[in-house]
Parts: C-alpha cells; sequence; structure tokens
C-alpha cells in the first residue's frame, strides 16, 4: 500500500526532459505529511477543541545574566548607526555595479546579493530577529540622512511634516507596491538584470526620501514600503520583539518618551507606544524607544512562536487583505518557476493573440493565479459564517478569519526561498571579490552543473526543512482558525460547523503548496 502511494505521488511530479532544475520534495517525504495533517484535522475538528494559549514570554533585560551586555546595546546608537553605515555602504555598491559593472547576473554583485542572498534571508531572518532588517534599511537610512542631514540626532526642522492623507493610512498601498514589484520582478525579468535592480534600487530610495521629505515621521516605512510591511505581518509570528521589559512601568508613565521622543532622539517612526503595543505589524525595531525611555523599560522579549497571529493582532481589513494578498503573491513565485509555466504562457498567447515579451499573457496569469486562493477564502468565510450561523457581519469575519492566511504564505515563503538559497549562492564569494564582474564570461554548463550538484546544505536537511515548514505553517494556521473562531462563535454546538470551511481551506492551500515543492524548480540564475 505504502509503495502504490509513492508511486501516485512520483506520477505528480514533473519530469524535465532537459536543463537545470531545483530537484523537488521527495515523495518519500510527503506520506508522512499527509498523515501528519490529517491527524492535526481530527484534532482541530473535536467538539471541544482546545483554544491556543498566549504567553507573554521572557524578556531577555530581566535575565541578570544578559541585562549587561544587552543593556548597551539596546540604549546606545552607536551599534544600529554602524550597522546601517554598513549596510548603506552594500547598497551603493549593489547599485554602482548595477550601473557600471557586467550584465552577466551570476557575476555582478547587484544581482547575486539583492536576489539570491538578500530577498531570501531577509524572510527567514524573521523566525530569528523578527522585523530588525527594518531597523538597518538603507534606503530609509539614506533617505534620513538625505532629508534630516543626520546620522541619528533628532532634526524636527527637516520635511514638511505633513499628515498622511486619510486614504493612505493604511496598507492598499504598500499591497499595490508588492504586487507591481512581484510583475516588474517576474514579468519584466529585473531579477536577471543588473542594471534593472540598480534602479529598482534608486526608485527606492527616491520613494523614501520624497515621503520622509513630505510627511510627518516615518509614512514610507507604516504604509507604503512592501518589504516592511511583509516583515511586519510575518512578525507576528516572529519569536522576538521589542516590548516593555515590566508592563506596570509603561502603566505609570505620563511622559510617553517612547511615542514623542526626546530632545535627542526622534519619536517613534509609526506612530506606536510601547506600554501598549500588542502586535509586531508597524514596529520597524529602530530602537528610538529603547533609547528615549528615561525608565530603561524597553527591551527584547522572547516569546512561543505564532503569540501574536493567534490572539493580539487586530482584525483590520487593509491588513487582511495584506496577509491575503501575501499568501497569493508567494504562490505565484512558486508558480511561475515550475517547467510547466513557459508552455502555459506560450499557449495563452497564442489564444489571445499576445506576442512580444508576452506581458498581456503574463498579467492574466498572475491576476488568475492570485485570484485563486482569494476566491477560495471568501467562499469559506461564507460558508463559515452560514454554518455556525454567525451574527457578525461578513466584512468582520473576513478580516478576523484572515489570519489563518498568514502561516500558509510564511511556512511556503521560506520554503520556497530555502532553496534559492542553498542551491544558487554557490559562487557568492567570487562574486564578492570582483562584484562588478570585470574580465569575467558567463557561467559554463559545467559550472552551472557544479552549482546544482554542491548546494549548502545537503539536500536531506532542505527536504527536512521543508516538510518542517509545510507541517508548522500547516498546524498554526489550524490553530489560528480554531482560537478566532471561538471568539466568534459563542456557542459550541456549532463551531464545529464553521470551522470545516476553514479547515477545507488550509488543507487546500497546504496542499497546493506541498505539490509546489514537490515540483522541480527552474533555477533562477
Amino acid at each position: 500500500m505504502y509503495e502504490g502511494l509513492l508511486s501516485a505521488l512520483e506520477r505528480l511530479v514533473y519530469q524535465p526532459e532537459g536543463g537545470m532544475v531545483h530537484p523537488g520534495l521527495p515523495p518519500q517525504w510527503v506520506a508522512p505529511l499527509l498523515l501528519g495533517m490529517l491527524a492535526l484535522v481530527l484534532w482541530s475538528l473535536r467538539p471541544a477543541a482546545a483554544g491556543a494559549g498566549t504567553r507573554a514570554g521572557v524578556s531577555l533585560l530581566a535575565l541578570p545574566w544578559l541585562r549587561s551586555l544587552l543593556r548597551p546595546a539596546v540604549r546606545r546608537p552607536w551599534l544600529l548607526v554602524s550597522l546601517r553605515l554598513l549596510s548603506a555602504g552594500v547598497f551603493l555598491l549593489v547599485i554602482y555595479a548595477g550601473l557600471m559593472g557586467t550584465q552577466v547576473p551570476e557575476r555582478n554583485i547587484a544581482t547575486m546579493l539583492t536576489w539570491t542572498v538578500w530577498w531570501s534571508a531577509v524572510v527567514i531572518s524573521v523566525l530569528f530577529v523578527g522585523s530588525a532588517w527594518c531597523a538597518v534599511c538603507p534606503w530609509d537610512a539614506l533617505a534620513t540622512w538625505l532629508v534630516r542631514r543626520r546620522l541619528w540626532r533628532r532634526n524636527d526642522g527637516a520635511g514638511l511634516n505633513l499628515r498622511v492623507p486619510r486614504q493612505l493610512r493604511n496598507v492598499w498601498p504598500a499591497l499595490g507596491m508588492f504586487v507591481g514589484l512581484t510583475w516588474l520582478e517576474l514579468g519584466l525579468g529585473v531579477t536577471t538584470s543588473p542594471y534593472a535592480t540598480a534602479l529598482l534600487a534608486l526608485l527606492m530610495v527616491v520613494l523614501a526620501t520624497v515621503s520622509l521629505a513630505l510627511f510627518e515621521r516615518k509614512a514610507f516605512c507604516r504604509y507604503f514600503c512592501a518589504v516592511g510591511r511583509t516583515l511586519g505581518a510575518y512578525g507576528g509570528m516572529s519569536p522576538v520583539a521589542l516590548r516593555p521589559v515590566d508592563p506596570e512601568v509603561c502603566a505609570r508613565c505620563t511622559t510617553l518618551e517612547c511615542y514623542h521622543g526626546t530632545r535627542e532622539v526622534e519619536p517613534c517612526p509609526t506612530h506606536l507606544v510601547m506600554g501598549r503595543m500588542r502586535q509586531n505589524t508597524y514596529c520597524t525595531s529602530c530602537g528610538a524607544c529603547a533609547q528615549s525611555c528615561p525608565h530603561g523599560n524597553v527591551g527584547w522579549r522572547v516569546r512561543p512562536l505564532g503569540t501574536e497571529v493567534l490572539a493580539a493582532a487586530r482584525p483590520h481589513w487593509d491588513e487582511a487583505w495584506f496577509a491575503l494578498g501575501l499568501l497569493a503573491l508567494t504562490t505565484f513565485h512558486g508558480i511561475t518557476m515550475m517547467p510547466y509555466w513557459e508552455g502555459w504562457m506560450s499557449r495563452l498567447a497564442v489564444a489571445i493573440g499576445d506576442s512580444g515579451r508576452l506581458l498581456g499573457s503574463f498579467s492574466l496569469g498572475m491576476a488568475a493565479a492570485m485570484a485563486a486562493p482569494l476566491v477560495l477564502y471568501a467562499v469559506a468565510v461564507a460558508a463559515a459564517r452560514r454554518l455556525g450561523r454567525l451574527d457578525e457581519e461578513y466584512r468582520r469575519v473576513f478580516a478576523a478569519l484572515a489570519f489563518a492566511a498568514l502561516p500558509l504564505a510564511f511556512s511556503y515563503h521560506v520554503a520556497h526561498n530555502l532553496t534559492h538559497l542553498v542551491r544558487e549562492s554557490h559562487g557568492f564569494w567570487s562574486v564578492l571579490a570582483n562584484p562588478l564582474g570585470a574580465g569575467t564570461l558567463p557561467p559554463g554548463m559545467a559550472e552551472i552543473h557544479f552549482r546544482h550538484m554542491n548546494p549548502l546544505l545537503p539536500n536531506e536537511w532542505v527536504h527536512a526543512l521543508q516538510a518542517g515548514l509545510v507541517l508548522f505553517g500547516f498546524w498554526l494556521a489550524l490553530r489560528v482558525a480554531v482560537h478566532r473562531l471561538q471568539r466568534l462563535v459563542p456557542a459550541r454546538s456549532r463551531l464545529r460547523g464553521a470551522l470545516l470551511p476553514l479547515v477545507v481551506f488550509v488543507t487546500m492551500v497546504s496542499l497546493a503548496n506541498l505539490w509546489l515543492l514537490m515540483q522541480p524548480m527552474v533555477m533562477r540564475m
């Protein structure tokens, strides 16, 4: 029976006839995963399925043996300023190399560092440091230095400090930017062009600088930046966050330096009050609150994975759509890197009369691929509301349950990026030694084959991590659905009926992501 299941799973995997592709997750990993998912489904459908407990975690500054080491790093700006200077220097090198260096993407640090190393690693880093990337973001650092004309001290006289228009005080602009960047990345092939990569990097600096010159605090970071909002959304699953060491100290505080800043320290760039923080969504880990707090009551807190998405995150309409957009866009990235994709686009182009770069076909394919999980979720919410006989309006149920999409998006995003990071970053050190690629030639088949056959981690490790990530995302998504539905459905007799459509949604998305991970993936470089 087991051999028959393996044979059936193998038939679901595309067998390429030639060319270099990354191997997919082997079928022998899939059968145990399916059994684990079945056990979790049965657990979630129990009549008395337990709600998820939410523990506050432990503040690292409350530990005596860590306090003396961490407090100077949190309270003093020198470490953060040094890291921002380093980040900005590397970023300027990327721009220069993209504009002036070789246009062979495998030999230019602009494309190799940006798309193979940084974009893969920055999402994975959420598991370890939350949104800490935002604290050293080079385009925000350059924008700040250009507008404020200071390395770190406060300068209220710089910029117009206008209020952001009410229509833009949400994450819709960031979602629009994410969709646009995905279209540029995959439709126009920005990832394989050092010159286009450098122009895109310059565009980010321009947008951040214009926003800082026009609007108060850092509107770009809170409302517009696709990368920052992605890390913020995923930050709800991170095991680390900046939080009060002692909540009672914040409760007694009346001056709120964490929000207003001091004579030397900037106010919170995204309008947060430390004592009232319940989620990481808009925290950029910039450390301004830690530097300005007169009580030294801000530090890093370690807590269980997924604490915020289980209960603390607020069900706002725009944030719900951003979570669903992340799910749709991460799945779409995986689809475009399958060997099937080019054939699908070619047939669609013939059907609609598209020619040239097939941008029309790509746009239609992208719209269809993104719409599928959104429609599936909308139907699941409608069914849950009906079966649970909920009196809450559809919009509120839609927003509250959307947080179940975040673990699914994050787990697949990390699993997918892991393949790029461990299989395509071979040769990075040689590129770092010659960042402009002077005098180099495109890699030959022998070099490509060597990179393909020698990943940074053994295949078994990669497959184990990917399988674990899929199961983790499935488990946490079910916990989120159970916990949030228990708040909406007070009668336990109706909970199972309301939960069933959400279980179907989570299962279908997880199976689709698992199938994508099983397919051989076309190498990006």
